[in-house]
């Protein structure tokens, strides 16, 4: 899909073939149930492959429901009960080139509030042996179980009208009166500040944002606070916790919700805790990380040792990374939490996770940004609101930033991927992030590029996400593959803003606000071919039209109005049509975005 960077796997690569041979030849089931997100009463079947290198007589899983780890071997249940699954027959592999063996039983339907766990065994009764599954052992213990929550609970209606506008703080402004630092060392600290949010609020309001991503602000080394120190205090460099309370409570002045980006996952090394784990075996701290040789090999993230995992299946931290997270919403008002590499925690985690934030806060939001494919999503569905869509950003980029795929792929992407996750599974969307080449940079500073995208998201039914500066043209000045701090430039103001390229974005958020259809309506392909992709947002009086053309020539389209307003306006050019005979005639210029609202609702 073109020469791109976005950090994780997001496509189709030798690596994921490799991986899922692999997967082939174990006792797989990856969280596999269905309904995937259960209610009240509902019974939950599971389903688990027998792959090509394990032999199985009979295959149980053993579970609990009240919160202690399940346990059990050779169909004995030793904590909780036992339930065996059915046999249903093998299924030929291409990428194994063998036979696996698929089982599925059914778990009975449970009370809400329910946290069900549990652990699934294949055994071999000649051997006398057990391989659990997705562990790739004989320990049960080897992974931490599976998990699910009973209950009714479903995103916020407000993640549904959101348009979030994503800050790295140290990156956006340093406050009225203040000056940046040192801008040319990108590595370093910049000077922005949480005052300088504050300051500029008004700005984030006039574009049209009502959703503040907020990237992390605990006390950490550095600048991007991604490796705390202190979890609970605000980094020295960006203010105060008072200046983040009065954030919040200015944001929401304003109809603003906060997402605070919350590292769950890793700390910093220099961090208390892992210092006393260093010092001493016997030390509390000992077992709230992974030590493979201690004192100083530890599992950490992608090899980073400046970035230790935590080991959020030992109770204690458990608890106390979701305790400050309450902190942070109880406290100062937090509406959401971003969650930073939610695919390294256990779903058993997610599941405690996503418990206590509702239990707090019923309108809370949780997403993770889960770098992987829609398949892996969908095992989120039930442990949190959402994760980022990284997969629509690939496709976006590839179709309108590199040119390498059509508009009638693009299309036929777009169907596919609506009907795959849950409605109620939120995925947000955007064009780029802090972790990739910006949107421009890899369109070769092409606007026309950059609107046609923008167009597009700003009319599709999940939330869409802009970083801080793309509104205005901020781009890089090399690659990011060997240095993601290239990406984070420090934003744009004055006269150094593109004042058409910020009007155009505050025409798209202000269109997505008023018109309900563009941020919650079904979409229906009016047209599409490779150049030319037209579809309808919403049904009946209040439809609207969207139009999107990469072509170098002149579009000239004659749609059908069946069941549609023959009277629209485009809310980007503010040029009236009118249709005649049950059609209307849509002359589109090269590279233009048109986006017709009924002319009654004007």
């Amino acid at each position: 899909m073109g020469d791109d960077f976005i950090f994780g796997v997001t496509r189709f690569t030798d690596h994921v073939v490799k991986k899922r041979q692999e997967e082939l030849g174990t006792v797989w089931h990856a969280h596999r149930i269905e309904p995937r997100d259960p209610l009240p009463g509902q019974p939950v079947e599971i389903t688990v492959d027998v792959g090509t290198g394990h032999r199985a007589d009979a295959v149980y899983c053993y579970w609990t429901t009240d919160d202690e780890e399940p346990l059990g071997r050779g169909g004995v249940a030793i904590r909780g009960r036992v339930l065996p699954l059915e046999e249903i027959g093998p299924e030929w592999e291409e990428l194994a080139w063998g036979y696996v063996s698929r089982w599925r039983g059914v778990l009975p339907g449970q009370p809400e509030g329910t946290r069900v766990r549990y652990r699934i065994e294949a055994w071999d009764a000649l051997a006398h042996r057990s391989a659990f599954a997705d562990t790739g052992t004989e320990d049960p213990g080897a992974n931490p179980p599976f998990a699910y929550h009973v209950d009714r609970w479903h995103a916020p209606e407000w993640i549904r009208d959101a348009v979030i506008y994503h800050i790295m703080v140290d990156r956006f402004y340093p406050g009225d009166g203040r000056s940046w630092r040192d801008t040319s060392n990108l590595n370093g600290i910049v000077g922005g500040t949480l005052r300088g949010i504050i300051d500029k609020l008004p700005y984030i309001a006039s574009l049209g944002a009502n959703a503040l991503w907020i990237s992390p602000i605990a006390e950490g080394p550095g600048w991007h606070h991604y490796n705390a120190t202190d979890h609970a205090t605000v980094a020295a460099h960006l203010g105060t916790n008072a200046d983040f309370r009065e954030l919040v409570d200015k944001a929401h002045a304003r109809g603003m919700r906060v997402i605070l980006d919350y590292v769950t996952h890793a700390t910093s090394d220099e961090h208390p805790f892992l210092k006393a784990a260093r010092a001493d075996r016997q030390s509390p701290y000992y077992h709230w990380y992974t030590f493979s040789r201690w004192p100083d090999e530890y599992e950490c993230f992608f090899g980073a040792k400046v970035l230790p995992h935590l080991n959020l299946e030992h109770p204690p931290a458990r608890r106390y990374i979701i305790e400050t997270a309450l902190g942070w919403m109880r406290d100062y008002g937090v509406d959401a939490f971003r969650l930073d590499y939610a695919i390294h925690p256990s779903h058993s985690f997610w599941v405690d996770f996503q418990a206590a934030v509702r239990s707090l806060r019923a309108d809370s939001f949780t997403v993770g940004e889960a770098v992987a494919s829609p398949l892996h999503l969908r095992t989120y569905e039930g442990k949190l609101d959402g994760c980022l869509d990284f997969a629509w950003c690939e496709i976006a980029r590839a179709t309108f930033a590199h040119g390498t795929c059509d508009l009638a792929a693009f299309d036929r992407f777009l169907r596919r991927h609506d009907a795959y996750a849950d409605p109620g599974f939120i995925r947000p969307s955007f064009i780029d992030n802090h972790d990739m080449n910006r949107f421009l940079f890899i369109a070769g500073g092409d606007k026309r590029r950059l609107r046609l995208a923008a167009a597009c998201q700003f009319t599709l039914s999940q939330p869409p996400i802009v970083l801080y500066g793309t509104e205005v043209g901020l781009s890089q000045k090399v690659d990011c593959r060997a240095d993601l701090d290239v990406v984070r430039e420090p934003m744009l103001w004055g006269e150094a803003q593109d004042r058409d390229l910020l009007t155009y974005f505050r025409r798209l958020c202000a269109l997505r606000h008023a018109h309900t259809p563009l941020r919650r309506g079904t979409r229906r392909t009016l047209h599409v071919d490779p150049e030319t992709l037209v579809y309808t947002k919403g049904e009946g009086a209040e439809a609207c039209i969207v139009a999107l053309h990469m072509g170098e020539r002149e579009a000239r389209l004659d749609l059908s109005l069946e069941n549609l307003p023959s009277r629209y306006v485009d809310g980007l050019s503010g040029t009236s049509y009118a249709g005649r005979g049950g059609h209307l005639r849509l002359v589109l210029a090269p590279w233009q975005a048109a986006i017709l609202v009924p002319a009654e609702e004007r």
